[in-house]
Order: structure tokens, then C-alpha cells, then sequence
């Protein structure tokens, strides 16, 4: 399995698809099917139908968030506030750290 190079709190902007050009932050990373759940008012949202329950007495249809292919995302530059490319190093501690390849520095 290939290793990801999003993680869940990581501020990203959708470069393709329907909801292209909107930022927001991932809010689930579903590895197995390579997708990412992003968390943003600009976002497209899908329609569920819900049974009552004790949460939502009423039902309905309820707006959620979907989920975007993770090559249609790009991690924004925690310098600039730009889509960035991310790329991996040691650190001076020993330990792997991401980096932005536009600025170099540090994604936390």
C-alpha cells in the first residue's frame, strides 16, 4: 500500500473536480480507497436520507460532507497560502519529517 502524504488536520485545496478551488481542512483520511473527507462551507455536500432516531428525532434528508480522491487535493503552504508539493527528510533530531517543497519548510 502507498504511503500518504495528507494527514487528518492538514489545511489542503482541491485542485480538480466539482468542488475545484475551495480550502479547507481533512477531516477523515480513508486510506484503503485513497480518498479524503475535507472539511469546508465551499465543499460540495451530498444529500442522506435518515431514519428517526434519538440524535434526530425528526429525520430527513441530512446535508454531509463527502469524500474527494486524495490526488485531486494539494496541502496548502503553511508559508505562503499556496497549493504546495510535499516532500519528506530527517530532521536534525533523526526523525522523518514532511516538508513543503515550495518554501522548505516544516509541515506539522
Amino acid at each position: 500500500m502507498t504511503k500518504l502524504k495528507i494527514k487528518k488536520g492538514d489545511t489542503v485545496k482541491v485542485i480538480a473536480g466539482e468542488s475545484k478551488g475551495a480550502q479547507g481542512t481533512i477531516k477523515k483520511v480513508i486510506a484503503d480507497k485513497l480518498r479524503a473527507v475535507v472539511e469546508s462551507a465551499d465543499i460540495k455536500k451530498v444529500s442522506k436520507h435518515s431514519k428517526p432516531n434519538a440524535a434526530n428525532p425528526q429525520g430527513g434528508i441530512v446535508k454531509q460532507d463527502t469524500s474527494i480522491h486524495i490526488s485531486n487535493l494539494m496541502i496548502v503552504d503553511p508559508k505562503s497560502g499556496k497549493p504546495t508539493r510535499v516532500g519528506k527528510k530527517v530532521d536534525s533530531k533523526g526523525k522523518k519529517v514532511r516538508y513543503s517543497k515550495k518554501s522548505g519548510e516544516v509541515i506539522s
